[in-house]
């Protein structure tokens, strides 16, 4: 039996792609408001508001009329959203050197969650696959894939349209599969199951 390589659907990967735009125009609009105070400050640097305004305006002309472009082109999406970290990290450590602590601490937070979601979305360039191989099964999450060995798993349910994986846990993981199973595929499935689970348990 060689290693079986399915593409599946992950539902939270679906609704991280779907938070995208919502997540671009909330950084845009948190910039905004930074620029906004910034203004009608006493000491107003209008060379670092001109910034924060470019960027911000950037960010709105990519939600709005570049939608098209953060899906077929994920590595823009990625750029804008390290450009986001970078801005608020960089506004965080303004506002602190300025004593404003509390909103600096703030934009600081904000910096790291949005480099966390640099993070997770880099995983969503490569296409999510449940992977059957010799020493266990593979399966896609966030922040990172899991693998379990065959002890850790109870049972796998395959369809020609979805994959269910029970896991010693008491965790299930269900997947809707991109393409219908070959019925060698899934000929290939419970020989893997009947070979490491035992007959019956798939």
């Amino acid at each position: 039996m060689n290693s079986l390589s399915l593409p599946v659907v992950h539902p939270d990967f679906q609704k991280l792609k779907r938070s995208g735009r919502f997540l671009h125009l909330a950084a845009a609009g948190f910039i905004l408001l930074h620029a906004l105070s910034h203004a009608f400050s006493h000491h107003a640097n209008y060379f670092y508001l001109g910034c924060l305004l470019l960027v911000a305006v950037d960010i709105l002309i990519l939600v709005f009329a570049g939608s098209n472009i953060l899906k077929s082109m994920p590595k823009v999406n990625l750029f804008f959203r390290l450009v986001e970290f970078f801005f608020f990290l960089g506004i965080g450590i303004n506002m602190i050197l300025e004593g404003s602590w509390i909103f600096g601490i703030v934009h600081i937070f904000l910096s790291a969650a949005y480099f966390y979601l640099f993070y997770l979305e880099k995983q969503l360039l490569t296409e999510e696959y449940v992977a059957l191989h010799h020493s266990g099964v593979s399966i896609p999450d966030l922040p990172e894939q899991k693998f379990f060995i065959w002890t850790n798993i109870n049972g796998i349910n395959a369809r020609y349209d979805s994959i269910t994986v029970q896991t010693s846990f008491d965790k299930s993981y269900h997947f809707e599969l991109r393409r219908n199973l070959e019925f060698e595929e899934l000929d290939q499935i419970h020989e893997f199951c009947r070979h490491y689970l035992g007959t019956g348990r798939f």
